[in-house]
């Protein structure tokens, strides 16, 4: 994968997560937005909106418990010319002690102009083994 601009919207939608801003992260989302969450064995589809609660939600929970994110690059995967898929684990550190769940995320991204990248399309794995999700 050669399209720098890529790497820089990736990481900058990294840092808004890792840094819990709403503001900033929503920059990123699709107002066409579609996700498929898989929790237990329970399958929920939803769309921006509901996107944008799920992350404030998140996001507070954060705060309130002065917690950290810690997000792990698994693979980056081109898939067309305009679409990029990076595949995520995601777990919240607790004064310092990472939860025993982490959800896997499957974010495609499309290229929208010269430089711009907007998450179109997520599937995600919630409430993986941590042990099994490590990155190493």
């Amino acid at each position: 994968m050669n399209d720098h601009t890529f790497r820089r919207s990736l990481d900058a939608f990294l840092a808004a997560w890792k840094r819990s801003s709403l503001m900033e992260l929503e920059h990123f989302i699709s107002k066409d937005y579609q996700a498929r969450e898989v929790t237990g064995g329970e399958i929920a589809d939803f769309g921006y909106e509901e996107s944008i609660d799920g992350w404030k939600q998140g996001f507070h929970f954060v705060k309130a418990n002065d917690a950290k994110w810690e997000v792990n690059e698994i693979s980056i995967i081109p898939l067309k010319e305009d679409e990029i898929m990076s595949i995520l684990s995601a777990t919240i550190l607790i004064q310092g002690k990472s939860m025993e769940t982490a959800n896997i995320f499957f974010n495609t991204f499309k290229k929208v102009n010269h430089n711009e990248w907007k998450l179109v399309r997520s599937y995600i794995e919630a409430g993986a083994s941590i042990e099994k999700v490590k990155v190493q």
